[in-house]
């Protein structure tokens, strides 16, 4: 068929009446119309179903992740102190009587210590002599007369440490209560 009859034919089909139109195409009868609902509604509960699923999933597969979590929360920690413990129990092992080589390996400890404690973001909380007592990160052991600035540190007892920006432990430190509150 050429083009040109082609385009014909289409105005023809576009000029014919609806009902000789209705009657090239066959309505589909009642029977066909609820068995394609059905069929519709079959799928849509199918996907339903699938959805409902697919949620349950998700959800069962945040619950675990944030179990593993909560369970392997201190992993990086945990392999960060296996060589200071591994150097701990070679000093322990050591019975040359070598003091020097003993604080060698206290010093090779410690340094790995600071390594893993780099590796895992905590930090030390070690306030200067003056500084101003910080409720948040400094814990009063003692006050004592003296003559700085009431409430600034005069010397610290135990450092602090804090994780990220969280207070693990607080300074413990000695403040000044104030050259004149004695008289």
């Amino acid at each position: 068929m050429t083009e040109q009859n082609q385009n014909v034919e289409n105005n023809e089909t576009a000029e014919m009446p609806q009902a000789e139109q209705g009657e090239a195409q066959e309505k589909p009868s009642y029977e066909d119309l609820e068995a394609k609902i059905a069929e519709l509604e079959g799928m849509l509960k199918d996907e339903q179903l699938r959805g409902l699923a697919n949620e349950q999933n998700l959800r069962r597969r945040h619950t675990e992740e944030i179990q593993a979590a909560h369970k392997y929360a201190g992993q990086k920690f945990a392999a960060e102190m296996l060589p200071v413990k591994d150097y701990l129990e070679m000093a322990l092992l050591d019975q040359s009587g070598n003091f020097d080589a003993l604080k060698t390996g206290v010093q090779m400890t410690l340094n790995e210590l600071n390594k893993a404690f780099e590796h895992t973001q905590i930090t030390e909380i070690n306030p200067q002599p003056g500084d101003k007592l910080d409720p948040h990160h400094h814990q009063a052991m003692q006050v004592v007369e003296s003559e700085q600035e009431p409430n600034t540190v005069v010397s610290v007892l135990k450092k602090g440490y804090q994780l990220a920006d969280r207070v693990l432990r607080p300074a413990m430190v000695t403040v000044a209560q104030g050259g004149e509150a004695g008289n």
